[in-house]
């Protein structure tokens, strides 16, 4: 066993020679090199990321003493890449869990059997280094670790996702050296990283070489005093050094010329300060960068530079002056390959994707991400909410959420934290507030990160959400500029604005969950959030789904998620919670944000004349980066289209434009007004022509009624038994009175239904239902079938027949569910009409849906309609679709999540048609609109499956026309659905009419 003092269980031991933390830079020769944004041009810098050796032990005590010798053969190790987490690459075991410690709740005591990863590599020193400090950096190691150069011990470090810098000049020479590093899995850390993810382990982020001046910069410390006007700012720049040196400072803006100077001897200490007149503000919308040049000796150093104010007047949040809402997402790093390690290409599309769906906002749940990610944020223009690597969520489970919090002996841990997050970040723009961190109780150790936090930056402003008066910690929350919590409920966040009391901003740091198939109330936030000015804003939890690409033996790729690896304890799929997939690919709940958050809002003023007022939700900017553009639709085909390419519409103003369309006094179609606004110009995020978002009316048409054709088509009934047959011209249906359905639908011989139709109830619980499911459970509606109390030929004519069928839904054990009558009439024409009137038992639980379910043919593989698309669309999830006629298959209907479920309805249809390649099928209408999918799987097929390879494809389309279906919500985490969304009526009508088609003709 190798010999080394257990740091990994000392509450007094953060680190042994580490360097205190400072901001992050990189040193460069030159002004040109630092601009280039490759680490790689610097002189300075060496990479060590490749191909180290590698030996994984599943417990520290098997680990060889004496591998970190310079002797030592590793040859027969394995090679593993740096950076990486080594359980995707087949080390240990993937383990997902949410709230629980996957060990015992012992603080600060980690298991004996701690795994460990010993990793070598050999490198050189360049020879124009000689003469210069040697530092080593790991931007990021899971859970801990120590470090050996050529043999000898060098330090110890722990705090997973913060970096770690050594001064190695007493250990290194010059040509060939050898780094050696053992990692451990656990450590009493880990007890403060207890976050809602995958737990990797592993040199996860970069490792590099440093060769600085002997005496140097060591840190920065930008700060910036705007005057009340903004016309006049002193750029302070806070210097602290290694030695004395003479430091060089130069503003420079966005087109690279000199704004600013100043240059001042230092030694330990100093300040240069520089004064800018009528300086360009930063914001998200137009992020405004200069440049600032730090230089001393050989070096440069460079840092973004952007000039605003954070700030909370009279209870608003205010950016520059402004109150602006923070349309955000919380953010892991996630990779599906990866794990936690995170390529610089991934961020950069992570960001463009955020842009492209009008988010502003980003809270780096639960950790400080890579560097170079603000960076990046700082460019694009995101205001960021920066989190300390600290969550304690599994204290919850043992009793007492503030054990940690309030324990002297753990602050200098949480005070760690706080400090190496924020002077690695302090100098970004783009981080608008601090966050302590998440779930972790709230006493004594959050206050002291609080107010050393203030202590240090009071430019920004400080949150925490585990202050929240729901968590019973400490009252003391005058630190905190404002309340924040999670999932509060839309009424919540109403009676808080409300309260003339409430003094501080209010802050969503996490709500509407997007797991699986939603969120479903996204707008009924932001209808209160825009309503309020002391509403912040919030961040939807959260950005992307957390699957693990795995395969099954048989060699399907899929999607893994807790519990899939046998780890224990696990949370199940609660890891796929994203309004992405793993690979990035939007769910429809992305959209469904994007177009709630809108930076354009548009309303009818007069659509007879063709009048609509723009409303410019922006902060700082005008319209004029869009194009509108209109179109005018009549039943689903443009008729009318036209552009207006100036728009100068001001922040938060509106104005009144007239389109030039004109309308029919009368007809028989439906018109449609579709107003879009597209980028008029490329940009980081997206190129030329891109829609930012949109809004369509139903334009004000008198509506002629169409004359029914009134001729007598005549039809022939026949009853043999139970079976009833009725025929006509091309058509020919049965139906059986006995089971109370239609056991076949034919046109010109063509079978339709390969099933007899029946009413359901039934949805493949959503994530989001994950709740509500048990109570549907216990009621047996996962279970419902019909019951027929009677039915018979109710009316007979020459060119129709009515059948009435009385019937009621219910599972074993409980009572029916609802009871009903369906009166189903077949004219002479072949069409169905059903009406069925519905009575819910008293007392019983809303309902997921209602309607009727068919089974059709194979090869019944096209699907027609007019309603919202082109994707799926719920009740409460609908603000993303347009009005308009869409032709699509039945498998680009469906929504593949990653745990199967309720997917690829359309709500607010008109009509639709189901049918075979040829045309040939049925068309589904109805005097109201009616939501409806067609797939190949049942909801009992889809409510069976664990993950999508687990899906049998049918090879008949199952189709669904439902009165109504219950919204999807975001109860996996949040409040309960709304009321307005519940299919909760206890009495109902509900009619379709089926007509069998060759479209075709």
């Amino acid at each position: 066993m190798i010999n080394v003092p257990k740091y990994y269980e000392d509450l007094d031991v953060m680190e042994v020679n580490r360097e205190a933390p400072r901001a992050y830079y990189i040193p460069y020769r030159s002004e040109a090199a630092a601009l280039s944004k490759k680490r790689g041009q610097s002189d300075f810098y060496r990479n060590l990321n490749g191909t180290w050796k590698f030996k994984y032990y599943s417990s520290i005590k098997e680990v060889e003493d004496g591998f970190y010798q310079e002797g030592r053969d590793v040859s027969e190790w394995d090679d593993l890449i740096v950076p990486s987490c080594w359980q995707v690459k087949g080390y240990d075991q993937c383990h997902y869990t949410n709230i629980n410690y996957p060990f015992p709740c012992d603080p600060p005591y980690v298991p004996n059997e701690n795994p460990a990863g010993t990793y070598v590599r050999d490198f050189n020193v360049p020879e124009n280094w000689d003469g210069k400090s040697k530092y080593i950096v790991f931007e990021g190691v899971n859970s801990c670790f120590y470090l050996w150069i050529n043999g000898r011990f060098v330090g110890y470090s722990q705090g997973s996702r913060m970096p770690a810098e050594f001064d190695i000049s007493p250990y290194i020479r010059g040509g060939k050296n050898r780094i050696a590093v053992m990692v451990l899995k656990w450590c009493d850390g880990s007890y403060l990283e207890d976050q809602d993810l995958w737990r990797f382990s592993g040199i996860f982020r970069d490792v590099y070489l440093l060769a600085r001046d002997r005496n140097h910069i060591r840190d920065v410390f930008v700060s910036q005093n705007l005057s009340e006007d903004f016309k006049v700012c002193y750029l302070n720049c806070q210097i602290e050094t290694v030695g004395s040196i003479e430091a060089t400072a130069v503003l420079k803006d966005a087109e690279g010329k000199v704004a600013a100077s100043g240059q001042a001897a230092i030694n330990s200490k100093g300040s240069i300060v520089l004064e800018l007149t009528a300086p360009v503000l930063w914001n998200a919308e137009a992020p405004y960068l200069y440049k600032l040049f730090i230089s001393s000796g050989e070096e440069v150093l460079l840092f973004n530079i952007g000039f605003r104010r954070i700030e909370v007047k009279d209870c608003v949040f205010k950016v520059n002056g402004k109150a602006i809402k923070l349309k955000g997402v919380n953010r892991h790093d996630s990779h599906p390959e990866l794990g936690q390690t995170i390529p610089l290409n991934h961020m950069k599309k992570d960001l463009a994707l955020m842009k492209s769906h009008n988010v502003n906002t980003i809270r780096t749940s639960h950790y400080p991400n890579d560097p170079r990610f603000l960076d990046l944020c700082d460019e694009y223009g995101f205001y960021v909410i920066d989190e300390a690597d600290l969550e304690c969520h599994g204290v919850q489970s043992v009793g007492d959420f503030h054990m940690l919090t309030k324990n002297l002996q753990w602050q200098k841990a949480f005070l760690d934290r706080a400090v190496r997050l924020v002077e690695r970040d302090k100098n970004h723009p783009s981080v608008i507030i601090w966050s302590m961190g998440n779930e972790s109780g709230y006493d004594i150790n959050h206050i002291a990160m609080a107010r050393w936090i203030k202590d240090r930056d009071g430019s920004r402003l400080v949150h925490y959400e585990g202050a929240n008066e729901w968590y019973k910690g400490s009252t003391d929350t005058e630190v905190l500029d404002m309340v924040s919590s999670m999932y509060a409920s839309t009424q919540y966040i109403e009676e808080y604005a409300s309260k003339e009391e409430n003094k501080k901003p209010y802050f969503l740091c996490e709500y509407s969950h997007a797991m699986g198939n939603g969120p479903g109330d996204l707008k009924d936030y932001w209808d209160i959030i825009y309503k309020y000015p002391k509403l912040m804003g919030g961040c939807v939890w959260e950005w992307c789904d957390h699957g693990i690409k795995t395969a099954t033996a048989e060699g399907t790729e899929f999607y893994a998620y807790g519990g899939d690896f046998g780890d224990k304890p696990n949370d199940g799929n609660f890891c796929l919670d994203g309004l992405v997939y793993p690979d990035r690919r939007p769910h429809t709940g992305l959209l469904e944000l994007k177009k709630v958050i809108a930076p354009v809002k548009v309303e009818a003023v007069n659509l007879e004349k063709g009048q609509v007022k723009i409303t410019n939700l922006y902060d700082f900017i005008d319209l004029s980066h869009l194009s509108l553009q209109w179109t005018v639709e009549k039943d689903g085909e443009i008729v009318q289209q036209g552009e207006v390419s100036r728009l100068t519409t001001l922040p938060h103003e509106s104005e009144t434009i007239t389109l030039g369309y004109k309308l029919p006094q009368a007809s028989k179609s439906s018109y449609y007004l579709t107003v879009s606004f597209h980028q008029k110009q490329n940009t980081l995020w997206q190129r030329k022509g891109y829609e930012v978002t949109f809004e369509q009316f139903k334009l004000p048409v008198e509506k002629i009624e169409e004359c029914k054709n009134s001729k007598m088509t005549f039809i022939k009934v026949v009853q043999e038994g139970h079976t009833v047959t009725i025929e006509g011209f091309d058509f020919c249906h049965r139906f059986d009175l006995y089971h109370g359905g239609f056991t076949s639908i034919r046109k010109n011989n063509v079978e339709l239904i390969s099933a007899m139709p029946k009413f359901n109830v039934w949805r493949a619980p959503t994530d989001n239902d994950r709740n509500i499911k048990q109570q549907w459970s216990a009621e047996g509606i996962d279970r419902a079938f019909m019951h027929v109390y009677r039915a018979q030929i109710l009316k007979q004519t020459d060119s129709c027949v009515d059948i009435a069928v009385d019937f009621s839904l219910g599972g074993y054990t409980n009572l029916p569910l609802l009871k009903g009558q369906a009166i189903w009439t077949i004219s002479g024409s072949g069409e169905i009409a059903l009406n069925t009137y519905v009575k819910v038992r008293e007392n019983l639980v809303f309902l997921p849906r209602f309607g009727l379910q068919l089974q059709m043919t194979e090869g019944t593989e096209e699907v027609e309609y007019f309603g919202n698309g082109p994707h799926e669309s719920y009740i409460d999830k609908c603000q993303s679709v347009k009005v308009g006629r869409y032709l699509t298959t039945v498998d680009e209907m469906f929504e593949n999540y990653l745990v199967p479920q309720e997917n690829g309805s359309r709500y607010g249809t008109q009509w639709c048609i189901i049918s075979n390649e040829l045309g040939m099928g049925l068309k589904f209408t109805s005097d109201n609109e009616f939501s409806f999918n067609a797939a190949h799987y049942t909801p009992e097929d889809l409510t069976a499956a664990g993950h999508p390879h687990e899906l049998k494809k049918r090879k008949e389309t199952i189709v669904n026309i439902d009165y109504k279906m219950s919204g999807v919500g975001s109860n996996s985490c949040g409040p309960e659905l709304l009321q307005k969304y519940r299919l909760d009526e206890k009495e109902f009508e509900f009619k379709v009419n089926i007509m069998p088609i060759f479209k075709e003709d």
